[in-house]
């Protein structure tokens, strides 16, 4: 890790979430139980499409044990969620359209009788042929899963500019490539689940992981049929999510058999439950055609983009934005043409994930960067160097981003470094076996941070002296592995110069925080940054206020710092040195609590000029990857890598560290192994013993990272996340090293092991024969 631990400071410490989470004594909200509660469990549909002819409940309801069976027509609201787009019945009525499909719902004193509950529901079904592809629900004639909405196509998207066909025809080179990406698992360790409280004041309390807790509420009470208010949602702390966990899943039903039955209601997903029902990465397929001069200048850009989005929107839509947008990478190019749409099918649903649609663009295009580069017989990290957008030049969609050094400062260092150096040396060590290829490839990307132009994203925090003498921070952000708690505790100590004890960080609870957004599109330390940099000010200056009153000394000699208000020293006196003047736990008795409070409320940063969906601030990486291949069994190992990320001040060094290191194994099993593979719309990997997610075999132990820190000058922007840009650039960085390894060029993730192995006797020198 090359961070300066000087520079650091007290940042490097243990987080404050550690050792409670390696021990066991966190209670993560699916921990959480009440003596008087009951379990709940879903009837899913037995098939992808079908006719739902009729629901019997009879049986199920005269059990013994079972509290209540809920169907279609209990839903007091509207029948219908989505985080964008309410799309997805709470329980189908006519028509299911994937195997995840909620038919009904029961709660029982027990996990098992629920379950026996469910087994005891009748439905008849009209069995339907399944849109199991793409291409099957775009066929002329296919029957549309959505015929009252959109048909068969949830979102299309275009970037015009220039004349693409006519540039086409003046390239030196052209290269024309069809990209696949696979339909990835979040594979969080905690699935989904939570604790549905009904209180006997009417409202309904809610423990179940989400990453947005406002809006759950908000699509709850449209459900239920409530005010808003009337729903508490707490959303913190979250066994991992990944995006996974942003949209409903259990809560609508966890909700509705609450109120009910009038008890706790207790529900959470077995793997196969989560694999069956849970949202996945989209597959996409994506054709590329590039051409450049014959100076190697990039001239003419055509993509067409299909994502399959499954049997409801989910976040389909902008996760199609946001892929559109970042097709063509971090270059500029004069002549461009790219569409993309994105479809229904009755396949599992895909909806956001870490990168949301950056990780198969980027792969895609940095595919067609090396195959350029080849063509010219050029270094393919000078070839890119050529075509980098400017620092003033305007983003992908002809908008308006803050201009930065990021990029060029991670292709520099990335240059200089001693992997990608090692690249210009590699050669068969007489010792390895023939059949045993290394490999070093490398890649470049600009990643968009939070939902982009035209997409409401609000945010706001609080903070306070509370009432037990603590500097209180209030945001509706939550915890989910990020390391968002340690984060803000490094803040607030470097603003009030105080210590951990000294701090109340309150997150994840719509009763006690102020609306900030969601906890995703690597938002969270920025709008939390800027929060702070607002609200230090008018509450140190009340702080120093009622400690001068008190004390009698000057505000403008005092200064806030460990357990409270400190007398400055003055520097012409050798003997004086600061000392305590009043403590925060004497000081908030000073003056009435609501004096203490102070919030702010403002929108992620952005300009008037943009256009919908593009986004104005950037994080910029680059990553270089050494890979050993075995052509004999076709795997292929990573060695060694290095992530160069420019994202501005590093706050949380710990956190920097994790947030790479694991947004670097996901892209690992993005690129090599991970696929929730589907047949006629089933899943064929229904659980983990058939899903492979890497290991900590898998994981090498040399993976460094360098962070570029600097900012403009003025800019007041502060740090940027990295929860994303860690995932987005290894595929194609591994993919170029396979290439160089075995002149492989790798087209489909995860790697298909059978295009890279080959027969022992075309591996052995000549003359030598296998024993």
């Amino acid at each position: 890790m090359l961070l300066n631990r000087e520079q650091s400071g007290n940042r490097w410490h243990l987080r404050p979430d550690g050792p409670p989470k390696v021990t066991g004594q966190l209670q993560y909200l699916t921990d959480m139980s009440l003596p008087d509660m009951v379990y709940g469990k879903v009837l899913r549909s037995a098939y992808p499409y079908a006719r739902l002819l009729s629901v019997d409940t009879s049986e199920a309801e005269a059990m013994e044990g079972v509290y209540a069976v809920l169907t279609a027509k209990d839903v007091p609201g509207l029948n219908r969620f989505g985080i964008a787009t309410p799309d997805q019945p709470v329980f189908c009525e006519d028509v299911v359209r994937y195997v995840g499909d909620a038919i009904a719902a029961v709660a029982a004193d027990s996990p098992e009788r629920a379950l026996l509950a469910i087994e005891a529901i009748r439905v008849q079904y009209d069995e339907l042929e399944p849109l199991d592809s793409t291409a099957a629900a775009l066929a002329p004639g296919a029957p549309e899963l959505h015929p009252h909405g959109p048909g068969n196509v949830l979102h299309r998207t275009e970037i015009k500019r220039g004349d693409a066909q006519q540039a086409f025809a003046a390239c030196a080179h052209i290269v024309t490539e069809t990209y696949y990406t696979p339909r990835q698992m979040h594979a969080y360790m905690e699935t989904e689940g939570g604790l549905f409280v009904p209180d006997e004041m009417g409202r309904l309390h809610v423990y179940a992981a989400t990453q947005h807790g406002y809006k759950d509420r908000m699509q709850l009470a449209r459900i239920i049929g409530c005010p808003e208010e009337h729903i508490r949602v707490v959303s913190s702390p979250i066994g991992g999510s990944f995006g996974g966990k942003d949209e409903l899943n259990v809560q609508p039903y966890g909700a509705l058999l609450a109120l009910k039955c009038g008890r706790p209601v207790k529900m959470h997903n077995s793997r196969k439950e989560s694999v069956r029902a849970g949202l996945k990465r989209h597959p996409m397929k994506i054709e590329m055609q590039t051409g450049i001069s014959r100076e190697g200048i990039l001239q003419a850009h055509r993509v067409r983009i299909t994502a399959d989005t499954g049997a409801y929107a989910t976040l389909g839509a902008p996760v199609l934005n946001f892929c559109t947008e970042h097709c063509m990478g971090p270059y500029m190019i004069p002549h461009v043409d790219v569409e993309g749409v994105s479809v229904y099918t009755n396949n599992g649903l895909s909806g956001e994930f870490r990168g949301f649609g950056g990780n198969q663009a980027i792969f895609a295009m940095e595919g067609q960067m090396d195959r350029l580069a080849q063509i010219m017989d050029m270094d393919p990290w000078e070839f890119r160097r050529r075509n980098l957008r400017q620092k003033h030049d305007p983003g992908p969609l002809n908008q308006r981003i803050l201009p930065t050094d990021g990029l060029y400062q991670v292709w520099e260092a990335l240059d200089r470094s001693e992997l990608w150096q090692k690249k210009l040396h590699v050669q068969e060590e007489p010792s390895r076996p023939p059949w045993i290829k290394r490999g070093i490839g490398a890649a470049i990307a600009m990643h968009g941070a939070g939902l982009g132009y035209g997409i409401p994203d609000p945010a706001g925090g609080r903070l306070s002296l509370n009432a037990e003498g603590k500097i209180e921070v209030a945001f509706s952000y939550e915890e989910f592995g990020q390391g968002l708690v340690a984060t803000l505790e490094i803040m607030l100590c470097d603003l009030f110069q105080c210590q951990p004890s000294d701090l109340s960080i309150v997150i994840g609870d719509t009763d006690r925080v102020p609306h900030s957004g969601s906890s995703t599109a690597s938002r969270s330390t920025t709008m939390a940054w800027m929060a702070l940099q607002r609200l230090q000010h008018p509450f140190r200056t009340k702080l120093l206020k009622v400690a001068s009153q008190f004390s009698g000394i000057p505000a403008e000699q005092l200064m806030t710092g460990r357990e409270g208000i400190w007398m400055k020293s003055d520097d012409s006196s050798s003997t004086s040195a600061p000392r305590l003047v009043i403590a925060y736990a004497d000081l908030v008795k000073q003056d009435d609590a609501q004096e203490w409070i102070f919030d702010t409320t403002f929108h992620y940063p952005t300009t008037p000029d943009n256009v919908m969906g593009g986004h104005y601030l950037y994080t910029y990486a680059a990553v270089a990857a050494e890979v050993e291949v075995n052509t004999l069994t076709g795997e292929s190992k990573l060695l060694d890598t290095r992530h160069i990320v420019a994202a501005g001040p590093v706050i949380n060094p710990m956190g920097y560290i994790g947030q790479i290191e694991g947004g670097s194994v996901m892209a690992l099993g993005f690129t090599l192994t991970e696929d929730a593979v589907m047949q006629q719309s089933r899943y064929v990997t229904a659980n983990l013993d058939t899903y492979l997610i890497p290991t900590i075999k898998d994981i090498h132990s040399n993976l460094e990272v360098e962070a570029i820190e600097d900012l403009p000058e003025g800019d007041a922007f502060g740090p940027r996340g990295i929860g994303e840009i860690g995932s987005v650039a290894l595929a194609p960085a591994i993919t170029a090293a396979i290439h160089q390894a075995t002149g492989v060029w790798v087209i489909q993730l995860p790697v298909p092991r059978e295009q890279l192995s080959k027969p022992l006797n075309v591996l052995l020198p000549e003359g030598v024969k296998p024993s």
